[in-house]
């Protein structure tokens, strides 16, 4: 049969956010009557603080439901400045900030600014399969580089990253507190990272998602270090920070000239962001934040149960890293134990008879050559404690029997 469309190669290229995949067959699962436990989704089922709600109320109530300017309403790019001139020491005003409809879009837009077709791109792999996506489909080249086991947590490995710079690269995207696997930066790998990004001239997209998702001490941002604050795009959203997953807002910070042009995206791709979700925002960012150190405290009581649980499993080793609300453990042992020598099949067994619905490696990028371990990636933003439990309890006794 002769095919209706012609579709543009490029749709060939394009990727998907594999969790939601995962998400589908656990739906399925609990469709036919089948309880499950979902530790797949970075989505969070705690409620967004009621001050937050109740001023994106006054607002629809005062009328804020049209257009506002591409870039957003001055007073959130002021009130977002000024978070990022206390929390990472940059000089950032309003006219640094592009308020976005998520986070997500910050990557696109990078991406269409600053990369031209055959340009490479650093990226972390396994990482937030979006990056791999998003440069494939807009025409650029994906260069991986891998996150390594440290001795309390895993890190990047900054060594393979610095070996696949060449003359074609362009850019280079840091998921400090990361993405699938809860890598944190060091002092000196921020250091390495800027000096390699100054050196070689790179543009980079810093991914801070979960930059105010850190359990003891505080967050670093790379931009903080000699010469990134001018080469440096910030991906900011209030998806964590506020529990507002599903409000869909979030921002790029950056050097003018570039945070320009991602304004003029804006009016090409969706004119601006929601009028009234950004007077919520204004209220997250300056009104009372006793509630998000709540949002952390319970996000920490889940991470202390999953990570005990966990590594009271036989054959299941996971470290407890400060940030983040995923976890990554080596499940290799555990697999051979079992004898599965694939992901699908394993996670496919798992959710059949445990109800326990998990992400792997598989879902975060093609592993890298060397690697002969395997991983799964646990969300626990999105279930609680007593679900936390008997999940695992579940799993100990699949994994164990």
């Amino acid at each position: 049969m002769k095919e209706r469309y012609r579709l543009a190669d490029r749709v060939d290229r394009l990727g998907v956010e594999t969790a939601f995949l995962v998400a589908a067959h656990a739906a399925a699962h609990a469709a036919a009557g089948n309880r499950v436990f979902p530790f797949h989704l970075g989505d969070m089922n705690l409620a967004t603080p009621p001050h937050i709600g109740e001023a994106a109320c006054r607002a629809l109530r005062a009328g804020k439901t049209g257009y506002t300017p591409s870039v957003g309403i001055p007073e959130l790019r002021e009130a977002l400045a000024e978070d990022f001139r206390r929390t990472r020491g940059t000089s950032y005003t309003a006219d640094h900030v592009a308020i976005q409809p998520g986070g997500k879009p910050v990557i696109a837009k990078f991406l269409l600014a600053l990369m031209n077709p055959g340009d490479e791109v650093l990226y972390p792999n396994p990482g937030f399969p979006i990056y791999e996506s998003q440069i494939q489909f807009h025409g650029g080249v994906a260069v991986p580089y891998g996150v390594v086991p440290g001795e309390t947590n895993f890190t990047f490995d900054i060594d393979g990253l610095e070996a696949s710079i060449n003359e074609r690269t362009r850019l280079l995207i840091v998921n400090d507190l990361h993405n699938p696997t809860s890598a944190e930066c060091s002092a000196e790998d921020r250091r390495r990272i800027a000096e390699l990004a100054v050196r070689h001239d790179l543009i980079v997209l810093l991914d801070e998602a979960y930059f105010d998702i850190h359990y003891d001490g505080r967050s670093t941002s790379i931009v903080s270090e000699p010469g990134m604050e001018e080469r440096s795009v910030i991906l900011y959203t209030f998806s964590k920070r506020f529990a507002m997953t599903g409000w869909r807002l979030g921002a790029a910070l950056g050097p003018k000239e570039i945070i320009s042009i991602i304004g003029k995206m804006n009016v090409n791709d969706e004119s601006c962001a929601n009028h009234f979700v950004q007077w919520a925002a204004v209220e997250a960012l300056t009104g009372d934040q006793q509630p998000v150190q709540e949002i952390l405290a319970e996000l920490q009581r889940r991470r202390d149960c999953c990570v005990d649980l966990l590594n009271d499993i036989e054959g299941v080793t996971c470290y407890r890293p400060d940030a983040t609300f995923y976890l990554w453990p080596d499940v290799t042992a555990a697999m051979a134990n079992k004898g599965f020598t694939a992901y699908q099949a394993f996670l496919s067994t798992i959710l059949q008879e445990t109800g326990v619905s998990m992400c792997a490696r598989s879902h975060f990028g093609t592993p890298l050559p060397g690697e002969d371990r395997f991983f799964l990636r646990l969300a626990y933003s999105g279930i609680g404690v007593d679900d936390i439990e008997e999940g695992l309890r579940r799993l100990k006794a699949f994994l164990e029997g």
